[in-house]
This record gives C-alpha cells, structure tokens and sequence, in this order.
C-alpha cells in the first residue's frame, strides 16, 4: 500500500464521483479506477459499491475511511515538520544528565544540536539519576540523560544501548597485566567505589553478592575524576564504564566476566515534555550520537 492509494480513496470517499475526484488529483480517470481497484486487491475487499454510474462507500469502505484519515493527517503533519525550515526552531531546552553522560557525550550532542537549532537556548545540568527523575517529574526539565531507572513512576524511558562496566588499575597494579578478571577474584580486592546510594553501585553490589566476592571497599567517592585519580596513585580498583576512561591517563582498564556487570543507559522523559519540538530533535541526535558510540565500544571490545 502507497500513500498515493490513501490520497485517492480519500479523494473518491469525500465526493463519490469518479469524475470529480480525478479533476481534484490531476490525474486521469482511468488512473483514478485503476489505483482504487489496486487497494482494494490489496486489502481483499470491496471499497465502493458501484451502481452503474453511481459509486457508494462499502461497509469496509466506510470503517477504513476514518483509520486512513487519520493515518494521512498524522503523515502530512511530519512531512510538514521535517519541511519547516530548523531556524524557526527557538525556546529553552533543559536537560539533566549524570556525570558520565557530562564527560563528553553531552557535549557533543548539544554541539550538534546548535549547528542545526542555533536559536534553542540548551541548559543542561549534572545531577544524580533520582535528581534527573524527580525533576522531570516536577516538570523543571525536558528531557533526562541517565540509566535505567528501578521505578521509573511515570516517566517514559528509551534505552540507548547496553554498557559493559570495566575494572580499572593503576599500570603498577599486580592486575595490571590481565586482559580479563572474574568478579570472583575481586574478593577482598582492595577497591574505591561510587557510595552505596548510587544506582550503578546497588548493581555491582549485586554482581558481587552472585558470585560470592566481597570486595573491601577503603573509599567512596561520588565523582568520577577523583575516583580515577585516586586509583591512578594507588594499588587500590574500581569499576566504571569504559568511555569515561581518559586517554593517557595511567590506567589499564580490564574487562570483567561471570558476571559482566552492565548498565543500561537511555532517555527519560515526561509523556507531555516529550511532545515539545526542541526535545524530539535533541533526543534524535542522542539517539544517532549513543549508535555511534556503542559501535564504537563494540569495536573496541573485538579488538580486546
């Protein structure tokens, strides 16, 4: 089915007339007959009831009529959408997104963003994951850059794509020349952590308790730079994601197996922030920006 065919049975549906529907679309009226006759084929139904010259909506016709309507109406409106010219765009954005997002993903995506959208203002803000959730419900941010909630409580999440967690030492490490470690042999590893109060440490807590290590945990810090750092200066671990790892930064990073600890991160918003123009094309960039990303990884995995 083409939307040629909709346009033409809606032509004929609005005046039963052959003649007069043909004179609307600027085509033939053989063109007309013959189209029709292709969708009705197609659906395995009559449309019209043909009376000598006279054409009458069918039962199926009449019950098609209202669902193709409104399918075409939905359809012009984004045609409509992707034709307006981008500058008309204008207004404030808010985004929230936690720490590891800010490191260098957000940036991106609102540099992108303001190439094509330079009269959106964007105000974007670091917050924790329940700070990110319960602005959003509070209606003082647009749109949410995060991880998978535990109780969403209304809002709207699309995930981007699966994070693999990575252990992280310092090159004078004794596991520094491993490419691979179980959770298990992180039992009382000494190791500095995100507080317990963070998400992504509940679930490593949880990776830990499935294998049976107990890690022993001398620090927690609630930033990540510090926390790398930290363990670029000592023998000490840690877990984090493997993007936010800087470059040249005295690290080895080791990927973790049985289990593979992994976050799921993605957009949060509300049912009706999500309506908003600003926000549809900002989270279509997130969403090009975080494939990119993930095959990335994916890349970086096979070559590891």
């Amino acid at each position: 089915m083409e939307l040629r065919h909709l346009r033409y049975f809606i032509a004929l549906a609005g005046s039963l007339n052959f003649t007069r529907a043909a004179e609307r679309l600027h085509v033939t009226q053989s063109t007309l007959s013959h189209q029709i006759k292709q969708l009705e084929d197609e659906l395995g139904t009559p449309l019209f009831d043909r009376i000598g010259k006279r054409v009458a909506l069918s039962e199926a016709g009449d019950e098609f009529l209202h669902h193709a309507t409104r399918a075409l109406h939905e359809i012009d409106l984004g045609l409509g959408a992707l034709r307006r010219n981008s500058s008309d765009m204008a207004g404030e954005l808010r985004i929230g997104a936690t720490h590891s997002f800010n490191l260098g993903f957000i940036p991106d995506c609102i540099a992108a963003f303001q190439q094509k959208h330079p009269q959106v203002k964007v105000v974007a803000e670091e917050l924790s994951a329940d700070q990110v959730a319960s602005r959003l419900q509070q209606g003082t941010l647009d749109l949410g850059i995060a991880y998978r909630p535990s109780a969403p409580g209304g809002l709207q999440f699309e995930p981007l794509y699966n994070e693999e967690m990575v252990l992280i030492v310092a090159k004078t490490h004794p596991l520094a020349r491993r490419k691979r470690v179980r959770m298990v042999e992180l039992h009382h590893l000494a190791m500095v952590l995100l507080p317990a109060s963070f998400a992504t440490r509940q679930m490593l807590d949880e990776c830990f308790r499935a294998c049976g290590a107990e890690p022993q945990v001398v620090a927690e810090i609630n930033t990540l730079a510090p926390m790398m750092e930290l363990v670029a200066k000592t023998q000490l671990a840690s877990i984090v994601a493997a993007n936010v790892v800087p470059v040249h930064a005295g690290l080895v990073v080791l990927r973790l197996e049985s289990p593979t600890p992994v976050r799921t991160p993605g957009m949060l918003w509300s049912p009706t922030a999500r309506e908003a123009a600003a926000t549809r094309a900002f989270s279509a960039i997130v969403r090009k920006l975080a494939f990119r990303s993930s095959l990335l990884e994916v890349a970086q995995q096979k070559r590891g």
